[in-house]
C-alpha cells in the first residue's frame, strides 16, 4: 500500500466557543483513526488546543481521546510532528515523553517523500498587525512565562481559557476574515518573498489562518493554507506524486 503524509491545524480543542467541543474531538479521533492504515507521518500544525500551559507537575485537564490516539499511533510507528501555534506556544515535554510526538517550535524545510516542504503554523509571518506582534513577542518572553507559572493552575488556566474565548467570540461567527486576495495575504505574500531565496522549495504548508487556499506560486512551488477543524474539518494529504486538500465527512472512508 502506498504510504502518504497528512497536514492539518488548529482544532482548538476545549475552546470555551466551540459548542460542539466533546463532538468535535471525536471527530477528529475518528480521522485520526481513518488514515492510520496508509499514513507514514502525520503533521499537526498547530493551535490543536485552544490554551495549552504545562506547569513541571500539571498539565491541562481533558483531551483524553485525542492524546490517547496520538499516542497509539505513535506507539504503532506512525511519525506524528506537532508544531506549536500561538495558543499552545507553552508545551513543555508532556506530549513528546508521554504521547511520543515530534515537538517543532519553529519553521522547518524538511524532505518529504522527495519533496521539498517548508512547514509552520503560520502566526507572524508578514503578519502586519502590530498588537499582535506584540502580543506575541510577549507570549514568546521567558520572564513572563515564568511569572505566568506563578500561578495556581486554577486560575492561570481559567485566564488562559477566557482569554481565547473572548478573542474567538470577536470575529463574525467565530471566524477569521475571509481570503483576502493573492496581493493582501499576508502568508501569501511572506511565501512569495521567502521562495525568492528559497527557490527550490516546492511546498509550503501553513495553519492559523482558518481558510482553506490552495495556490500555485510558481510551476513548481505552491502555498498550502489548511483551513481548521472548527468549520471546515480539513486536511492536506501528499502521496509523493501529488498534494490534496480536501475536508473529512464523518463516516466517509479515505481512500
Amino acid at each position: 500500500m502506498k504510504k502518504r503524509v497528512y497536514f492539518l491545524s488548529d482544532a482548538h480543542l476545549g475552546s470555551r466557543a466551540i459548542e460542539h467541543s466533546r463532538t468535535q474531538e471525536r471527530r477528529l479521533v475518528n480521522f485520526l483513526e481513518s488514515i492510520r492504515h496508509d499514513a507514514a507521518a502525520i503533521y499537526l500544525m498547530g493551535d490543536m488546543f485552544d490554551f495549552w500551559y504545562e506547569f513541571k507537575l500539571v498539565v491541562p485537564k481533558g483531551y483524553t481521546r485525542f492524546l490517547g490516539k496520538i499516542s497509539e499511533l505513535t506507539d504503532a510507528g506512525i511519525e506524528i510532528h506537532y508544531f506549536t501555534g500561538n495558543h499552545d506556544i507553552w508545551c513543555g515535554d508532556y506530549l513528546e515523553k508521554e504521547c511520543g510526538v515530534i515537538l517543532h517550535r519553529k519553521a522547518i524545510t524538511t524532505e518529504i517523500l522527495g519533496k521539498e516542504f517548508y512547514l509552520a503554523h503560520g502566526d507572524g509571518l508578514g503578519d502586519p498587525d502590530k498588537s499582535f506582534k506584540l502580543l506575541r513577542k510577549m507570549f514568546h518572553n521567558h520572564t513572563l512565562q515564568t511569572m505566568f507559572s506563578a500561578l495556581h493552575p486554577r486560575w492561570s488556566v481559567e485566564l488562559g481559557l477566557s482569554w481565547a474565548k473572548k478573542s474567538r467570540l470577536k470575529r463574525i461567527d467565530g471566524k477569521e476574515p475571509d481570503y483576502m486576495g493573492e496581493d493582501k495575504e499576508f502568508l501569501v505574500l511572506y511565501t512569495k518573498e521567502y521562495l525568492k531565496s528559497h527557490p527550490t522549495i516546492n511546498y509550503f504548508i501553513y495553519g492559523h489562518r482558518h481558510i482553506m487556499l490552495d495556490l500555485m506560486l510558481s510551476s513548481s512551488a505552491r502555498v498550502t493554507i489548511l483551513g481548521d477543524w472548527i468549520n471546515f474539518y480539513s486536511y492536506a494529504v501528499f502521496d509523493g506524486d501529488n498534494l490534496f486538500l480536501d475536508e473529512y465527512v464523518e463516516g466517509e472512508e479515505i481512500a
